[in-house]
């Protein structure tokens, strides 16, 4: 059975200034969606606030995820229910090496805790098989598996960051990624292996919100839907068409028909 992402005339303020101004969008398992537009029409927002930071307050609308209005939800209990953020500025930690990070990860997905007890048999043979995966994800990503003992991000590329979040993507298997500007920072071939990466989940248990201001990773990505993001509004949406169109035409002629619709 197909889930759904469904934000209905979402508001979002920051420090109390409006940014999302009444957006709504659906985005379902089994589909890939794209989000572009001009800096400071609210995209990040829209991925922070769906994450439940705390900075980004829904002032009104909806956000529904399984038939839940997930608004009032603490980011990781989203996380649980199957909503994974890429962040477009991934943080460095001191001290947490990012194997460890991700199998802590992969335990709170599976609603353990660092302090449940579960069978230490059973807990035994799902490290090891985590183990494997990820050697198997990082593969993939083409990261040397020496990266797992290093401290989180510290001292990452901001290609090797935005890899390491893929590899958290494919060990956590969300049902609905939202990725802020992944491909950011990024030369064409990791673009390309991020993309391949991405297209690996695809299927009907899987869907995406990918967010960019580049028709690159959209090119190895091709996406079900293109939207466009203007002053907190979806202003047009269309198919992967549209992308070569806001390429060949910029983004003035949307906002120019945006101002006059409001007008």
């Amino acid at each position: 059975m197909a889930q759904a992402l469904e934000m209905k005339d979402l508001h979002v303020s920051v420090e109390g200034k409006e940014i999302l101004k009444g957006l709504t969008l659906t985005v379902r398992t089994g589909e890939i969606h794209s989000i572009m537009g001009p800096n400071g029409s609210g995209k990040s927002t829209l991925a922070l606030a769906l994450m439940g930071h705390p900075k980004y307050e829904v002032t009104s609308g909806e956000v529904l995820f399984k038939g839940k209005n997930i608004v009032e939800l603490e980011p990781d209990e989203r996380a649980r229910l199957g909503l994974f953020l890429a962040f477009q500025y991934p943080l460095e930690i001191q001290g947490v090496p990012l194997g460890r990070f991700l199998w802590a990860a992969k335990k709170a997905r599976l609603a353990q805790t660092p302090d449940s007890q579960p069978d230490k048999k059973a807990d035994a043979k799902a490290l090891s098989q985590f183990r494997k995966d990820l050697q198997e994800k990082m593969k993939l990503l083409k990261m040397d598996e020496s990266f797992a003992q290093r401290y989180l991000n510290v001292g990452f590329s901001g290609g090797e960051k935005k890899r390491a979040e893929i590899v958290q993507m494919h060990l956590l298997k969300p049902e609905i990624a939202i990725l802020d500007e992944t491909d950011s920072g990024l030369d064409i071939d990791s673009v390309k292996i991020v993309a391949e990466a991405v297209n690996q989940l695809r299927g009907p248990d899987f869907g995406a919100l990918v967010i960019t201001h580049y028709q690159r990773i959209l090119n190895f990505l091709k996406p079900d839907y293109v939207h466009v993001m203007i002053n907190g509004r979806i202003v047009r949406s269309g198919d992967a068409s549209l992308v070569h169109e806001l390429e060949a035409k910029g983004y003035d002629w949307l906002i120019n028909e945006s101002k006059a619709e409001v007008s």
